[in-house]
């Protein structure tokens, strides 16, 4: 049996960090996408692919850490079914946070567009511009992204109506600082 209470902090700082990049990410997402073209516009976009990118390198690592460490036991009075669709839940997120950001990047080079990581590094274009595609991919990637805001506040409800109505200490495998029995 895991009697382990908490997440391995590496988990839990890369959980938050990811978090609020995937945030930042979605408001520069739904900002920019509403603007007249501009240098501001151009730079925001910039900027969202700056965040897709290193979300994507950030959850590789998270990935790496959750797979290298033991997740805390689900609290004894959830049911079979309550578990599985955790679990389920937390499997979709990942693939989630590696399909948007990699949609994304798709969609950009199907453009002809480049991305500069922070406005450095030319990173490869992955398939040759493709116009004739370029509607379909920005569909995929909006679709995809919309798709992780719905399951990502399905999953903050979740941990609310632990915290809240259970009352069950759920949130404090995932917090930081110092955990408390």
């Amino acid at each position: 049996m895991n009697n382990q209470t908490r997440y391995a902090i590496p988990t839990i700082i890369l959980h938050w960090l990811v978090a609020l990049l995937i945030v930042a990410a979605f408001i520069l997402g739904s900002i920019m996408t509403d603007m007249r073209i501009s240098p501001t516009k151009l730079q925001y976009y910039s900027y969202h692919k700056w965040l897709g990118v290193t979300v994507l390198g950030l959850v590789a690592l998270r990935l790496i850490s959750r797979l290298l460490t033991q997740a805390p036991a689900y609290p004894a009075h959830m049911s079979a079914l309550q578990k599985k669709v955790a679990n389920g839940t937390h499997v979709f997120l990942y693939v989630l946070m590696f399909a948007v950001p990699l949609s994304g990047y798709v969609y950009t080079c199907a453009a002809g567009y480049p991305v500069v990581y922070l406005g450095l590094i030319e990173l490869p274009s992955i398939i040759a511009p493709a116009p004739e595609l370029k509607h379909t991919l920005k569909e995929i990637h909006e679709l995809l992204s919309n798709l992780m805001l719905v399951t990502v506040l399905l999953h903050i409800a979740a941990a609310v109506k632990h915290q809240v109505i259970d009352k069950d200490g759920l949130m404090r495998r995932m917090m930081p600082g110092k955990s408390n029995p």
